[in-house]
């Protein structure tokens, strides 16, 4: 391992649910650790679930990357994968405050499905009001 590289960290997805009342039922995703090829396909499943219970729930989902240490290329297509649907439905999936290598890798990227943002409170303050539209439907 080089000097300064951090070690491959297991990833961990712990949701955290809340109201607010300007914006409805809210599922934080805390994403901790590492994506990368060896479990790309198990967090683009992961998250795509979340999406989906989140859309049943009536809920908006909101994923905090603030503890991925690694996106490799593959785990910045696994969330392309993941977030494809919102992107047809002119929905984004908003993202908290990635590392800069990560912010940087999905900005090339170029994600129709996701939006960065710099804080949970930026995050949070960009949700639209009331619940969020079902699988398709506006936002």
């Amino acid at each position: 391992m080089d000097k300064g590289q951090l070690p491959a960290a297991p990833l961990l997805l712990q949701a955290v649910r809340e109201s607010r009342p300007e914006s409805g039922r809210i599922t934080l995703l805390r994403a901790r650790g590492t994506v990368d090829a060896s479990n790309a396909t198990e967090f683009s499943e992961s998250l795509a679930e979340h999406l989906r219970r989140s859309d049943r729930a009536g809920e908006h989902l909101v994923l905090d990357m603030t503890e991925v240490y690694l996106a490799s290329a593959v785990a910045v297509r696994s969330l392309d994968r993941a977030t494809g649907g919102l992107a047809l439905s002119g929905r984004r999936l908003p993202i908290v405050q990635p590392r800069p290598h990560v912010r940087e890798a999905l900005r090339l990227a170029g994600l129709p499905g996701v939006r960065v943002h710099a804080s949970t409170a930026s995050a949070l303050d960009s949700l639209p009001a009331g619940e969020p539209a079902g699988p398709g439907g506006p936002r």
